[in-house]
């Protein structure tokens, strides 16, 4: 799988990875909203896991072009797997305005953006949400991510703090 060269994305680690799909069971038939998307590697792996489809939010060009190439070469394509380059935020009100909702949602946004980040999350996140929808934040253990959002399960991996949230 290609990552983005550069400094602007992380991938999540094989290990966290993982253990996060570990935690969270089957994926049968879950729209899956991939957030801060980078190389994809997340809906991926969920799509690759029984979820139905799966829609990347990027806006930096590189993880993109990952993102893309990534894509292609598992031959992913709409209605499956939709890219859609852009701002988080300004996604969230779009899909929102659009009556979509999600099962499964991953929020990996750059770990020096998080705090900025957060309150907007957490005002915009909750109408793309289907009923019992889960919320999965990857952040850094020095400035976790947090959501006023019931958590079902919290594990730090290193600098890394994976936390699942529950509608």
């Amino acid at each position: 799988m290609r990552t983005a060269e550069g400094v602007t994305t992380r991938p999540t680690s094989g290990r966290v990875r993982e253990a996060l799909f570990s935690s969270l069971g089957p994926l049968d038939e879950e729209r899956v909203l991939d957030l801060f998307a980078g190389s994809g590697a997340l809906g991926i792996e969920a799509l690759s896991r029984g979820a139905e489809e799966a829609l990347f939010v990027e806006t930096d060009r590189h993880a993109l072009s990952a993102l893309r190439a990534n894509l292609e070469m598992l031959s992913l394509e709409p209605p499956i797997a939709e890219v859609r380059a852009g701002e988080a935020i300004r996604a969230l009100q779009d899909l929102a305005k659009a009556g979509e909702l999600y099962d499964l949602v991953f929020l990996d946004p750059p770990y020096d953006s998080v705090e900025m980040l957060a309150d907007q999350l957490a005002r915009t996140i909750g109408p793309i949400l289907s009923a019992g929808a889960r919320v999965v934040c990857e952040s850094s253990r020095r400035a976790p991510l947090e959501l006023p959002l019931p958590t079902t399960f919290e594990r730090r991996y290193g600098t890394t703090v994976i936390t699942i949230h529950q509608t």
